[in-house]
C-alpha cells in the first residue's frame, strides 16, 4: 500500500528527470568523456547490486554502495585535472538516472528489479547534493570563501552530512508510507544505518571528487577499490546473518515437528510481535532480539514429557508457565544466541511489570496467538483481545495490548509485515 507520502516523492523525482532530460537534450552534455566515465562507474556500481534476500526490510540499506558514492562524486566534482568542470544541477541528474536504468537491466530480466523509491531516491538526494555544490561552484562564490584548501574538504564534509540527512529522511518517509510503522523509529533506523556504510558513501564520494579534480579520471579506478571491498565485507556480514536467522527458524519449528506447538506458531507469534514491537517504537537492534526470542518461545517445551494441549502455554498455571520458559531459556543459551534473548525467553511468563519490554511484547503475542487458535475463543480475536485487556492489571502491559489490536486492526495477523534481518 503506498501513501500519498510516496507519491509525492515519485512524482517530483520523476517531474526533475523529466526537466532535466529536456534541458540535457536540448543543450548537449558539457564535458561527455566525464559525464561517461562517471556513468560507467555508476553503472558498475549497480551491476555490482546484490539482490536482497527472501525478506526485504522497511526501507533500502544502500545496496549499491558504489553507485551512490560515484553519484555523489559528480554531484561535487568542480574540477577536472585543475581544469573547471561546466555541468549543472539537470546534467548530473540525467547521467545519474540513465547510468542507474543501466545498471539495473540485468537485474530486471533476473526479476529482481530494485524498488522504483530507490532510484527516486536517489535521483533527490543527488539533486540536493548538486543544488547545495553546483550553484556555488559555478558562480566562482565558493572558490571566493573557502578556496581549495581544507575549508574545501570541510565545506564538502557538511554538504555530505546534510545530503545523509536529506536521504535518511526520505527512506523513512518512503518506508512509512509503504508499512504503516511509525515514522520517528524509522527515521532513527536509517541514521543510525548512515554511520555504518553510509558513512564510507560519503567519504569515498569527497575522496573521488577531489581526486579527479587533482588527477582526472584515472583517480576513479583507483578510489573505488575500497568501496569495493567494503561492499563484498558488507554483503559477507549480511549472508552470515541470514544463514543465522535461518538456523534459528529452524530451531524453532522444533517444537512444530515434535508435535508440541501448531504448525506456524512460532512464525506468527515472531512476525506479529516484530509488527508490535515497531508500533512501539522499538530500535532494529532490539526488534532483531525481539523476533528471535519469539521464534523460540516455546522451546522449553520439548522438555516436557507430556505435551501442552495444543501448545498453549498462556493458560497453564503462573508456576507451569514460569518453569516451561526458563527451561527454554537454558536451551537458548546453549544455542549461541545473544544474551538478551535468553533472557527475554526465560522471563516472558513473569508478571509484567518485572518483565524487560521485548518479553511483555512476546507474552501478550503468545497468549493472543494460543487463544484465537485453538477452541477457547471461537469468535475469534476480538474475544482474545478482550481477554487480553482482562489481564492488563497483572499478566499483560496495557500499552502492549493496545498496540496488538491497533496492527491487527489495520492488517490483521496474516498481512503484518516481518522485521528485517539485524
Amino acid at each position: 500500500m503506498r501513501g500519498p507520502a510516496a507519491w509525492i516523492v515519485r512524482g517530483a523525482a520523476g517531474a526533475l528527470t523529466a526537466v532535466a532530460l529536456g534541458h540535457t537534450l536540448w543543450n548537449g552534455l558539457a564535458e561527455p568523456g566525464v559525464a561517461l566515465a562517471f556513468g560507467i562507474l555508476i553503472t558498475i556500481g549497480e551491476l555490482a547490486r546484490r539482490d536482497q534476500g527472501c525478506r526485504p526490510g522497511p526501507t533500502d540499506r544502500r545496496p549499491a554502495p558504489l553507485a551512490s558514492a560515484g553519484a555523489l562524486a559528480y554531484a561535487l566534482l568542480g574540477q577536472n585535472a585543475g581544469q573547471p568542470t561546466h555541468h549543472g544541477v539537470l546534467q548530473v541528474v540525467v547521467v545519474v538516472v540513465a547510468a542507474a536504468l543501466a545498471g539495473i537491466v540485468p537485474h530486471v530480466a533476473r526479476g529482481h528489479a530494485p524498488a522504483a523509491d530507490h532510484v527516486a531516491r536517489r535521483v533527490l538526494t543527488v539533486a540536493f547534493a548538486a543544488v547545495c555544490f553546483q550553484p556555488l561552484y559555478n558562480s566562482g562564490r565558493l572558490e571566493e570563501r573557502v578556496g581549495q584548501g581544507p575549508y574545501l574538504v570541510l565545506f564538502l564534509l557538511c554538504l555530505l552530512g546534510l545530503t545523509a540527512l536529506c536521504d535518511a529522511v526520505l527512506a523513512a518517509l518512503l518506508a512509512g508510507a509503504r508499512t504503516g510503522w511509525p515514522y520517528g523509529p524509522l527515521l532513527r533506523d536509517e541514521l543510525r544505518a548512515q554511520l555504518g556504510i553510509g558513512s564510507a558513501i560519503c567519504a569515498t564520494g569527497v575522496v573521488m571528487a577531489l581526486g579527479v579534480a587533482g588527477a582526472g579520471l584515472w583517480a576513479l579506478p583507483v578510489f573505488s577499490v575500497p568501496l569495493l571491498l567494503t561492499q563484498m565485507s558488507f554483503h559477507r556480514i549480511t549472508a552470515i546473518r541470514t544463514t543465522y536467522r535461518q538456523t534459528i527458524t529452524s530451531l524453532a519449528r522444533a517444537t512444530e515437528i515434535a508435535g508440541y506447538t501448531p504448525p506456524g506458531h512460532a512464525r506468527r507469534v515472531a512476525e506479529l510481535s516484530c509488527a508490535v514491537g515497531r508500533e512501539l517504537g522499538l530500535s532494529e537492534r532490539e526488534l532483531t532480539v525481539l523476533e528471535y526470542a519469539a521464534l523460540m518461545h516455546d522451546i522449553g517445551q520439548l522438555s516436557l514429557v507430556d505435551p501442552v494441549p495444543d501448545g498453549a502455554t498462556a493458560v497453564l498455571p503462573a508456576a507451569e508457565a514460569r518453569r516451561i520458559a526458563g527451561l527454554g531459556g537454558e536451551v537458548a543459551r546453549q544455542t549461541g544466541v545473544p544474551p538478551e534473548v535468553a533472557v527475554v525467553v526465560e522471563r516472558q511468563a513473569e508478571p509484567y511489570r518485572e518483565q524487560p519490554v521485548a518479553a511483555r511484547i512476546v507474552r501478550a503475542v503468545n497468549a493472543y496467538d494460543d487463544l484465537v487458535g485453538g477452541d477457547r475463543h471461537p469468535s475469534g480475536s476480538l474475544a482474545a483481545l478482550e481477554e487480553l485487556r482482562l489481564g492488563t492489571g497483572h499478566d499483560y502491559q496495557p500499552e502492549v495490548v493496545e498496540c496488538l489490536a491497533r496492527v491487527l486492526a489495520r492488517g490483521g495477523r496474516d498481512r503484518v509485515v516481518p522485521v528485517p534481518p539485524g
